[in-house]
Order: C-alpha cells, then structure tokens, then sequence
C-alpha cells in the first residue's frame, strides 16, 4: 500500500511520533487526527491547514467510540487508522507515589481505546478495498521491565489483540499491523535510557512498514531483541528487566 491518497486516522497527532507522522504523510492524504488538548490540535490545524481534527480524552472510551462513528459518518472510507498515542506511569505497585486511579486511565487509553476505534470505525474501514489498521506497540508488548506493570500488561494486550483480529479479518479488506518500537526520544521517555532514536526516524520507519505490509515489523534495536528472544530469551528479559 502507497500512502498517497489516503483517508487516515491517527491518535496521538499533537506531539512525538504522532506529530511526526502527520507532517510525513499531511501533504498527500487526508489526516485526521483525535487528541486530547484542544490547544494543540488548533496549533496544528494552523500549521497543518487539510488536517482534520477532532478533540477526545481516550480514556473516555464512550466518548471516542462516538467520534469513532461520527468520524465514519464523515468519511465513508477510512484507509488507515493509526492507533498511536499512549500513556505510560512509572512508580511500581509498592512505591508511595503509585496512585490506583492511574490503572483505568493507563488501561483504556492504550487499550480499550483501540478497541472502540476500530469498532466505531468499522464501516469506514471495510468499504475501502484495502484497508489497514496499525497499532503502535512496544519492545515492552514482547518482554517486560520492572517499572510500569500496568503500561507493558496494556502492550502486551495489544499484541495478542492485534494477531486475534488478524483471524477475525481473514478473507476480507482489512489487514493488521503491529509497530514495535525501541525508546524512542519524546516527551514520554525525558530523563529515561540512552540511544534513542528520535520520533521522525520512528515515523519513517513505521510508514515503510505499512507501505511493505509487514504484519509484524520490529524498529531499531527491537530487532535485536526480538532475535535474543528467539534463541536466548532468559537474556532478553533480564536485559529488559531494569530498563
């Protein structure tokens, strides 16, 4: 698939990868964006004149189910969504700094979220001849570190979501791809690890892996990972564990 011409629907548009996706991809498809600060979404309209945008918490999963429907409405073909934006909380389930209230907001925005996307938008999605749903994921969706339990459970329910649905669409329109992404230099990982690489090279990458229809591509260092997985994975955990 050549993203030219193309009806795309992206969370997380504002800042980080997002944000370097649209400026990739504005200038030949129809970007639509769904986030959750009105402020950046109208900075980026500015910039970005052809992107629509529509404002929505995703852990409000009602809510965006709705605009889900409301964005089908409005474009009755829909050939990309990219479910890309996330949160990620730190502190460990024994620290005093852990608040409980974290878990549902953690769960539905990087999960449940992507459930009502792609439900919400499922009649926009299968009338385009060939269309994709991408979910951004993570090293941590394949092994875990000790810090944010609740972020690598929600990573870790997108893979198997992801290869679910892959069963769920056999024979029809719709194909499912995964992203698995290494630390990648945003606003989520300031003051986290070292050898980053930065959003845009994320972004490049990511759209290559759509335009070759990989179903499972790995970025960065997540192919090494992915190889020690397959042939040492005691390594591969510890070497995550403390990440």
């Amino acid at each position: 698939m050549k993203l030219i011409n193309k009806a795309i629907v992206l969370t997380g548009g504002t800042a980080g990868i997002g944000r370097q996706l649209v400026e990739q991809l504005a200038e030949h498809n129809q970007i639509i964006v769904l986030g959750r600060d009105q402020a950046k979404l109208d900075e980026l309209k500015a910039q970005q004149p052809s992107v629509m945008t529509f404002q929505v918490d995703l852990s409000d999963v009602k809510r965006v189910h709705h605009v889900a429907k409301s964005i089908a409405l409005t474009l009755p073909t829909v050939d990309v969504l990219v479910n890309n934006a996330a949160v990620q909380f730190m502190p460990k389930f024994n620290d005093e700094t852990f608040h409980f209230d974290t878990i549902q907001r953690e769960v539905d925005t990087n999960f449940t979220s992507v459930c009502a996307l792609i439900h919400g938008l499922m009649p926009s999605l299968s009338s385009s001849t060939s269309s994709r749903i991408v979910n951004i994921n993570s090293a941590l969706g394949l092994v875990p570190k000790t810090s944010s339990a609740v972020y690598c459970a929600t990573k870790g329910a997108l893979n198997i979501f992801s290869q679910s649905l892959r069963y769920q669409f056999e024979g029809s329109a719709i194909g499912v791809q995964q992203a698995f992404l290494p630390l990648v230099d945003t606003a989520m990982t300031t003051g986290r690890g070292k050898g980053k690489i930065s959003a845009s090279a994320a972004a490049s990458e990511i759209i290559s892996g759509i335009e070759k229809g990989s179903k499972d591509f790995d970025i960065g260092m997540t192919r090494v990972l992915r190889v020690l997985l397959a042939i040492a994975p005691f390594a591969a955990k510890r070497l995550l564990k403390g990440a």
